[in-house]
């Protein structure tokens, strides 16, 4: 008798010593189902269109010899070449700060997507604090601009080429013509006054780049 008392005794404190232990399955299940409700920060795409838009600009400004297709391919080395001429991170991609300084505009969801380039962003600040404020990149008209732009020139009389909006020395002598007849500095580039004067309306990245230009103006002769 005294021994079937003893083992009752011993069950009864060894099940009290286990629901006194924490469970760790629970924390456990607990810590997972936290880190999987964790907020995602969506990653920036450009669309096949941006692409196009951009290796445009790139063989434009004669970075790039191959052909606009929409999609990445070869053109990566130049996109990187354009990123270090103008202060951007080297990436190799049409992020968003890329499509900004390109004047590219951007589609409504991208707009809502954080840029996440701090970094660059730090150092361009500093930079800017320690040697003045930072040069912007030169004025970029899009393809479709140029084409308004040949367009109005060819119904001017004052260039006889395709509106086709590629670049040419005859599209530039027409523009230099169009300048000097308005009042406008003859440059013969399609820049930011010329489109205003012809009523061709700037993109929201081409009135940040005139606003900095501007700044930058201001902040030299001061």
């Amino acid at each position: 008798m005294k021994k079937l008392i003893l083992s009752i005794s011993i069950l009864a404190i060894a099940g009290m010593t286990v629901l006194a232990q924490p469970s760790t399955t629970t924390t456990a299940t607990k810590t997972s189902t936290a880190s999987t409700t964790k907020s995602h920060t969506p990653s920036f795409r450009p669309t096949k269109d941006q692409v196009k838009q951009g290796q445009e600009i790139l063989i434009q400004q004669k970075l790039y010899s191959g052909q606009a297709t929409g999609v990445y391919g070869d053109s990566r080395p130049a996109i990187k070449a354009y990123q270090k001429a103008n202060g951007l991170e080297q990436t190799g991609k049409f992020d968003r700060a890329t499509l900004d300084k390109m004047g590219i505009a951007l589609t409504d969801s991208q707009k809502g997507i954080p840029t996440t380039s701090t970094k660059s962003s730090k150092s361009s600040k500093s930079s800017a604090s320690a040697d003045g404020p930072k040069r912007p990149a030169p004025f970029q008209a899009s393809a479709d601009q140029i084409k308004t732009v040949q367009q109005k020139l060819k119904d001017a009389k004052l260039f006889d080429g395709e509106a086709d909006g590629k670049r040419s020395d005859a599209l530039k002598l027409a523009v230099t013509k169009y300048q000097q007849a308005n009042g406008l500095n003859a440059t013969g580039g399609i820049n930011a006054a010329t489109l205003d004067k012809m009523g061709i309306a700037l993109t929201d990245g081409q009135k940040a780049n005139v606003a900095a230009q501007t700044a930058y103006d201001a902040a030299k002769k001061n």
